[in-house]
């Protein structure tokens, strides 16, 4: 089973199908929105692996608008969330989905995926490997950011700042990744933040999206569920109802 190797590195990876069926059934339950009240706006990489494998009912809600540019980093930025947020039914709430993503082959090899067409396996994340790469030979000059490639640029500082946790690491790619994570969900934070929402709630769901081979699909480990009360600024947690059997 192509779940298994996949919880080798994510014990509680579920299939995308899973993971969106349970995000729409908890939203449900607990703040009586059907999915035609729900702006999703996804922070993801550009890879052409997340549109392929991209979840079929999460186009159940509007949108997606994507903030998201290479290893799901928000390079929309506030114009870009202020934008997504104007687009909310009042009624509703915004529901904000950020992820970096990481290839796992079917028999565990992580980091990399069989992709359509190809006979030799390929980098996944591509950027975020690249940007390994580039750490490990000692290639990366702090505050080096071009506007010729920002964005793999910016994702090279974000590694260069946890060198040390990165390549001290029993697996660098995996903690690469859960270091783009954290930096990912720091700054949609503060873009949350900095960004008046007109509607009733805005949920904030984040993870690990993690790409299989061609014929595996994709799988998602989330680490952030949780909403918040527009009207009020309260914050409460749904990881443990979107766990439940």
């Amino acid at each position: 089973m192509s779940i298994e190797s996949v919880r080798k590195w994510y014990p509680k990876a579920l299939t995308s199908i899973d993971t969106v069926n349970r995000l729409l059934d908890t939203i449900e339950k607990y703040l009586e929105l059907k999915p035609k009240q729900l702006m999703h706006a996804d922070s993801m990489c550009c890879d052409d692996v997340n549109a392929i494998q991209y979840p079929p009912r999460a186009y159940e809600m509007l949108g997606p608008f994507h903030l998201g540019g290479l290893d799901g980093f928000p390079f929309a930025g506030l114009t870009g969330m202020g934008a997504f947020a104007h687009h909310v039914p009042e009624d509703g709430a915004v529901i904000i989905f950020y992820a970096p993503h990481i290839g796992i082959t079917r028999d565990g090899q992580i980091g990399e995926i069989s992709r359509i067409g190809q006979r030799t396996n390929s980098a996944c994340c591509g950027a975020a490997k690249g940007a390994l790469a580039k750490l490990v030979a000692g290639q990366i000059i702090e505050g080096n950011i071009t506007s010729l490639d920002f964005q793999i640029n910016t994702i090279e500082q974000i590694f260069l700042h946890s060198k040390e946790r990165i390549l001290n690491a029993e697996n660098q790619i995996f903690e690469a990744t859960e270091v783009m994570y954290e930096a990912i969900d720091e700054r949609i934070e503060i873009l949350v933040k900095e960004t008046r929402y007109p509607c009733k709630y805005v949920i904030l769901v984040g993870g690990i999206f993690i790409n299989g081979d061609k014929d595996m699909g994709s799988f998602c480990q989330y680490k952030k569920f949780e909403y918040i009360n527009v009207a009020t600024m309260e914050r409460k947690n749904l990881m443990d109802a979107y766990y439940e059997d």
